[in-house]
């Protein structure tokens, strides 16, 4: 269970370290509503957990990031919008971030760049040289690479937020979503994500594909 607790002192040095020595209001509002929208009961996967889990790995890359406190913000921003039913969640998450993070003392172009990376998440798939695109994307994506166990419980609550989809059309969505990232030339594009976390998601992928897919007839 994640510690909200810990959760509203990490966005507040976030947003402290992306305001810089702007004057900005209390982070701690925006924080409590950012884990309220994190907390909707809709959610089984993109979750408090989830966030929590994005934000560490973004910690374990920082190294990788021009600006880390903007990848945070964006960490927060990236699902914060969430309705399993509605496809356009990462842009209106994109916009929220253009609402709030302005309101809250940051930049226009550090708001501009929440934004941006936030809009990357549709599709997993930064640029050469997009270093800050490169490790939200990485730590949005090593879930992938999880023990079984884990994997397991992942792909379980995924399901469980789309129980309202049928079996059939799930499994066709859900195989094009894992051919799409085995598709990629790499799932994780920073040095750490790429030794540490491709060839067991790959795996991992490459499994749940198999499984999704239907027996091949039976002969006469």
């Amino acid at each position: 269970m994640a510690d909200t607790q810990d959760l509203r002192d990490r966005f507040v040095r976030a947003l402290e370290g992306a305001r810089g020595s702007s004057e900005g209001p209390d982070p701690v509002p925006y924080a409590e509503r950012l884990i309220a929208r994190w907390q909707e009961p809709q959610r089984r996967y993109h979750t408090v957990d989830h966030l929590t889990a994005v934000l560490d790995r973004v910690d374990e890359l920082a190294d990788h990031a021009d600006d880390p406190d903007v990848v945070r913000l964006a960490a927060w921003f990236h699902d914060a919008v969430y309705l399993p039913d509605r496809s356009e969640n990462e842009e209106r998450s994109a916009r929220l971030v253009e609402r709030a993070l302005p309101e809250a003392g940051v930049s226009a172009a550090k708001t501009e760049e929440v934004a941006r990376l936030v809009r990357l998440t549709v599709t997993h798939d930064p640029a050469d040289g997009d270093r800050d695109g490169q490790v939200l994307c990485d730590a949005d994506l090593a879930i992938l690479a999880a023990a079984p166990s884990a994997y397991a419980a992942y792909t379980a609550a995924v399901r469980e937020e789309y129980r309202f989809v049928p079996n059939d059309a799930f499994r066709e969505a859900r195989a094009g979503i894992l051919r799409q990232l085995l598709g990629l030339r790499r799932l994780f594009r920073t040095p750490y994500g790429h030794e540490h976390w491709e060839a067991t998601a790959r795996y991992n992928l490459r499994a749940e594909l198999e499984m999704l897919s239907p027996p091949p007839p039976r002969s006469a």
